[in-house]
């Protein structure tokens, strides 16, 4: 018996952009700040700086989160053909920004117990040497945050790399490390000029703080599209409801819409109506939408007895 090739009907599930200039950059960044990290480490050991070895703990944990924001973006480039994947690989890079921030905030958590432990146990600091290297450090962050910060300007789809969450995670951990290099200069040029070595421990207290907002700020975007939750500054909802019910004649009795990949949204639709249209007639509605890439429509006769259509009219 002849068997039709149905094939060309299949859909493909490749949502994930081009991320290969991102992928290469974040590489780049791993070698640069596992360096700097053995470098940050030793000296503010051997300094006693807590603002510098602060910021070197802080440097280590970055270099894990690196590592997984590579390994999101090449286990998202292996697997995009995978049907095992039911809506592509987009949530990989999603998963490694959240991974990443829980490693942020560990390392925020981290930084304000030895502060505080510093606060009442103080060591004597070599000032010289802890801000030269801070100095160092605060360079190699800043570059680093350059390579990573130009990703939509070297892309074609820019849109789609400024949500990039996995590579947003990479740059704030970055910009963290940054940030606590300056604030580490800051409370060492405090201390050898004007003697505030209680500023050292203070400085690392609130460097903490703005970590752990970060990565608060990141958990939060990130957990809600691996929860499926349709983000709240989204409108798609409503959109699809009021264009599929402007007939006067369907109604959508269920909806579920969900973000499958950066700027890309799947949907559930259930309608009924007297005369429902065909499911490829309500599909054409959403031909606007590029960002709507999978859809699933449910279309049933209405019934009167029905409780879901109590108030849709008769016609």
């Amino acid at each position: 018996m002849h068997r039709t090739d149905h094939s060309r009907f299949r859909k493909a599930h490749d949502f994930v952009p081009d991320f290969s200039h991102a992928e290469r950059r974040t590489r780049i960044v791993i070698g640069i700040t596992a360096v700097m990290m053995v470098v940050e480490i030793t000296v503010g050991l051997m300094s006693h700086s807590m603002a510098l070895l602060a910021d070197g703990w802080h440097m280590s944990t970055h270099v894990i989160a690196f590592v997984i924001t590579a390994a999101a973006y090449y286990l998202a480039r292996k697997h995009a053909s995978n049907v095992r994947f039911s809506f592509g690989t987009g949530k990989i890079g999603v998963l490694g920004g959240f991974t990443s921030a829980v490693v942020l905030s560990i390392v925020a958590f981290l930084m304000a117990g030895e502060s505080v432990h510093r606060i009442f146990v103080p060591l004597s600091i070599h000032f010289n040497e802890a801000i030269g290297i801070a100095c160092v450090g605060l360079l190699v962050n800043l570059g680093c945050a350059v390579l990573l910060g130009d990703h939509d300007h070297q892309s074609g789809d820019g849109s789609a790399h400024r949500h990039d969450l996995n590579l947003r995670a990479a740059y704030l951990h970055v910009l963290a490390d940054a940030f606590t290099s300056l604030l580490a200069i800051t409370a060492l040029t405090g201390g050898k000029f004007f003697g505030w070595a209680w500023l050292d421990p203070v400085v690392g207290i609130v460097g903490s703080g703005v970590v752990f907002s970060w990565a608060y700020t990141l958990l939060r975007d990130t957990s809600g599209i691996l929860l499926d939750r349709t983000p709240p500054s989204s409108d798609l909802p409503d959109e699809i409801r009021r264009t599929v019910e402007s007939d006067g004649d369907s109604l959508v009795t269920d909806l579920h819409v969900w973000q499958i990949g950066i700027g890309k949204f799947a949907a559930m639709i259930s309608v009924v109506a007297h005369e429902p249209k065909s499911s490829d007639s309500y599909r054409e509605l959403f031909r606007e939408h590029d960002e709507l890439v999978h859809v699933t429509i449910e279309t049933q006769h209405c019934r009167e007895d029905h409780p879901a259509t109590a108030g849709l009219a008769s016609p």
